[in-house]
């Protein structure tokens, strides 16, 4: 289940994989990407000023072996989720939805996700989406299985009824 807008990424890439000779027809190196000028960045990717200055600090942190993607599957759920938020413009939500899909961890909990929030609200009947607290109560239940409920709950939360 993918969870970001559709084609927002999909053609950030095509535009630096074959859309573009920027660079050659493949994704930049975080090298290339601090060598490129960065109005340069934002028009030929398409980006905002904001996420070309976050693009750019994931590049930093990388080339300077601040962060080491390579190696964070063997990192705890925590140490992930400090290193990709020492980054300019990663959080705590960019990071869970990191260790759901991409290092595909069995027990996330993203509270700040506010499509999950109003899930749990309909799911459970309450009168407004709860809190990060309230929400890590409610699914405690859901350990050590959390990403798979949020999984069923993002789905339910999409489903249109049949009449």
């Amino acid at each position: 289940m993918r969870r970001d807008r559709p084609g927002a990424a999909g053609s950030t890439r095509t535009r630096w994989a074959g859309g573009s000779d920027r660079f050659s027809g493949h994704p930049p190196t975080p090298r290339e990407i601090l060598d490129d000028d960065p109005d340069e960045l934002c028009r030929a990717a398409g980006l905002s000023r904001a996420k070309a200055a976050s693009l750019r600090s994931l590049a930093e942190h990388i080339d300077s072996g601040d962060l080491d993607l390579e190696r964070l599957h063997e990192l705890p759920d925590e140490d992930v989720i400090a290193q990709l938020s020492a980054v300019k413009g990663i959080g705590t939500w960019t990071a869970d939805m990191f260790l759901m899909f991409h290092l595909n961890r069995p027990d996330v909990l993203p509270v700040g996700d506010l499509g999950l929030r109003h899930a749990v609200e309909k799911a459970y009947g309450l009168s407004g989406p709860p809190a990060p607290a309230e929400l890590e109560r409610i699914a405690e239940p859901w350990r050590p299985y959390r990403t798979l409920a949020c999984l069923y709950l993002w789905q339910m939360a999409q489903a249109t009824p049949q009449v």
